[in-house]
């Protein structure tokens, strides 16, 4: 396709240079006990742990905080933390959102669920409208979007069409937010997608 831009490698949530394997030790056997649940069971099990999480004290005075002080200076959304299962069953992550940033619209080969861990993070959910028969082409629909602050728990996406989104930072303060991914339904990391000319690529880790 003339003109077309090529999809970028890696997740276009997670793919920053900036992100690092972090010290945190969540309860590994809760993780992955969740990740082994079929999808419609895991994801209102993950959406409970990153709400409760979201709010745990220590959490947020060991983790969160320091973050905060850092991202003053940043001027691009990162992956601040990451903690990955052994046999890649789930991967926990820490993103940091500076003003006016946010991610192209794409979805996973995974189920997810974030939860808001600091300020306020927009969410903007889309359809697809075509059956997906013609190579790099998507059709879209926005569907709705909501806000998402601590205290209005976790968002969760299906695989695939399932979880068509773009999350972002729109506020006035950084925002900090904390992801759950389940294992891969497919080789491929997810997809990217441009609206402005019903194109859709493959996303794939570096």
């Amino acid at each position: 396709m003339k003109g077309k831009t090529k999809c970028h490698k890696g997740v276009s949530e997670e793919g920053q240079e900036n992100h690092m394997r972090t010290t945190l030790t969540p309860d590994t056997n809760e993780l992955r006990e969740i990740a082994l649940l079929p999808t419609q069971s895991a994801l209102p099990r993950a959406a409970r742990f990153l709400s409760d999480l979201v709010k745990d004290a220590g959490f947020v005075q060991g983790e969160i905080l320091p973050l905060l002080q850092k991202s003053r200076n940043a001027q691009d959304w990162y992956v601040a933390r990451q903690y990955d299962g052994e046999d890649d069953s789930y991967s926990l992550k820490i993103f940091v959102w500076p003003v006016g940033t946010g991610t192209k619209i794409h979805d996973h080969s995974s189920w997810g669920a974030y939860a808001s861990a600091s300020g306020t993070v927009l969410e903007e959910r889309y359809d697809r409208l075509d059956d997906g028969s013609l190579m790099e082409h998507a059709r879209l629909k926005k569907a709705w979007q909501l806000s998402w602050s601590p205290e209005d728990g976790a968002s969760t996406v299906l695989p695939g069409d399932g979880g068509i989104h773009r999350v972002g930072n729109p506020g006035e303060d950084a925002a900090i937010s904390v992801h759950l991914y389940g294992p891969r339904l497919e080789e491929v990391d997810g997809r990217d997608y441009d609206p402005s000319r019903d194109y859709v690529c493959a996303r794939r880790e570096d």
